[in-house]
């Protein structure tokens, strides 16, 4: 195996978001969405979380505002697969913040099953928490984006919306889904004045995906990446950073492949 490339030094903030008010489901723990909430206050962000974990999300907003040096960010439990909860959301979110400035899509739901195993409920359940709420919070966020003529959405995809990998047919399906869905309301987004991307990581390690992943399997991933190691969460983050910053001004309707993975 070719060795290690080594992980780069944290980044340092610039401001990127100040001013800015950011909107971050699935952001209890330690994976993406966490990390994109930490950056995106660490750049400058007023921020509020969400979450269907109430202890963690609470653990989360403690932290960022242990870690950054901020005002504990406002918090909204949230279950984004009801329609109730993501419109109850949407209505904290204004209450608290005024304005969304920028909404980061995290929530997703994998899982490894082929599929002459796999259930009705196993691909419904995927694609509800994948996708279908995907879509659920942009229909709800959108007007009030579209009202102000500005605003920024950032979904988080995967590569395996263009690659194929044994066992993970419902989560690729979903996650392609998000892709095609990302182009074209952007398209209808920009006659209004707000911009929506994605970002695709190839493998980003955290302890969840430890958990529900043998090392055998994560072996193999890693093996396949050019840098020989998994993303750090932070680098992902980094990207939605840009995405959500005035820097991506002419970007819309674009997935970023955040991977290193060889052709």
């Amino acid at each position: 195996m070719t060795a290690t490339s080594p992980v780069p030094p944290y980044p340092t903030p610039f401001g990127m978001l100040k001013g800015k008010t950011v909107v971050v489901t699935a952001a209890a723990g330690t994976g993406i969405g966490f990390a994109a909430a930490k950056r995106a206050a660490e750049e400058g962000a007023r921020l509020l979380i969400s979450d269907f974990h109430e202890r963690r999300l609470g653990e989360a907003a403690d932290r960022i505002a242990a870690e950054v040096g901020v005002e504990r960010p406002a918090t909204v439990v949230c279950d984004v697969t009801d329609e109730a909860a993501v419109q109850g959301l949407r209505n904290a979110s204004l209450s608290a913040l005024g304005r969304v400035d920028v909404l980061i899509n995290n929530a997703g739901l994998g899982g490894e099953v082929d599929v002459v195993d796999m259930t009705d409920d196993q691909w419904s359940r995927v694609l509800d928490v994948t996708l279908t709420s995907l879509f659920r919070m942009t229909r709800a966020f959108l007007p009030s984006m579209y009202a102000g003529k500005s605003g920024v959405m950032v979904n988080n995809a995967s590569v395996l919306g263009w690659r194929a990998q044994k066992g993970q047919a419902h989560y690729a399906a979903a996650k392609a889904g998000v892709m095609a869905f990302t182009r074209c309301a952007a398209l209808e987004a920009a006659e209004h004045g707000v911009r929506i991307n994605g970002v695709a990581p190839s493998l980003a390690m955290h302890p969840f995906l430890a958990k529900v992943t043998t090392q055998e399997a994560l072996d193999k991933l890693v093996e396949k990446e050019a840098f020989k190691r998994p993303a750090e969460v932070w680098e992902i983050a980094n990207i939605m950073m840009f995405l959500a910053s005035d820097l991506s001004s002419y970007m819309t309707g674009e997935i970023i492949s955040a991977s290193s993975q060889q052709a």
